[in-house]
């Protein structure tokens, strides 16, 4: 029996105080208070959007998270078995999370979690590594010896959900040999029915367009923005 997938999504808090945001009101916008923020516990944050989600399973986690992660959530998904860990990073520390996203992608600092009779491997040993956030590239570089070279064979899936990701993440998630299944060509709310969408259509084998227009349309169903700016969004080529 193979063994589970997994993924590990990185969710930087919206912090109106320590990134360069259009601010929201302050209970969203408080990147040290997971429970009310805009990407994490509010309405369409991944922690209650996946957790009221009747395709994904919350699995009852013994570890305690420790800073800057401040917050985190596991889940099985009840259709292929797979896995999701989901961390809620401090607002204040998008370089910590950034780093550890793409040193994840590369194949290092894996984490291992005993799950309902599984052994299941996060960090550097997810087969999708994702980042929900604000574009913290806008506003910051990382430097050379702050991301690890990868692991050689290492070629994960990623989806970057921040606004114009292909431009500022592209280039980073080359050199780390990553293989990105979403990334953004716009502006946009990083909220989760659309990585709720993407990741359901990569567990069901889709190939990368119909990734992305899983993406769109759920993108287009919450924001009402048109199918069609919403499949440009994503870089989605319309079927047919």
């Amino acid at each position: 029996m193979a063994s589970p997938r997994t993924i590990h999504v990185f969710v930087a808090l919206c912090d109106n105080a320590n990134q360069g945001i259009v601010p929201v009101p302050a209970t969203l916008g408080n990147g040290q208070d997971p429970k009310s923020n805009l990407y994490w516990g509010a309405m369409f944050g991944v922690k209650t959007f996946f957790g009221k989600s009747a395709d994904w399973e919350r699995i009852t986690l013994s570890e305690k998270p420790v800073a800057p992660v401040l917050d985190r959530v596991l889940f099985k998904n009840r259709n292929s078995g797979d896995y999701l860990l989901a961390e809620a990073y401090d607002g204040a520390r998008m370089r910590t999370c950034l780093i550890n996203y793409f040193n994840a992608l590369t194949g290092h600092d894996t984490i291992h979690f005993a799950a309902t009779g599984n052994t299941v491997h996060f960090g550097g040993g997810a087969d999708m590594v994702c980042f929900v956030g604000h574009d913290g590239l806008m506003d910051l570089a990382l430097t050379a010896n702050e991301v690890k070279d990868p692991v050689p064979g290492r070629s994960a899936s990623t989806v970057v959900l921040c606004c114009y990701s292909e431009r500022f993440f592209n280039e980073q998630i080359a050199r780390a040999n990553g293989k990105f299944v979403l990334g953004t060509r716009g502006l946009m709310a990083p909220e989760a029915y659309v990585l709720h969408a993407a990741l359901g259509a990569w567990l069901g084998g889709k190939d990368t367009n119909a990734i992305r227009e899983a993406a769109a349309h759920a993108y287009h169903t919450y924001q009402k923005c048109g199918v069609k700016a919403a499949r440009h969004l994503f870089g989605a080529k319309a079927p047919g």
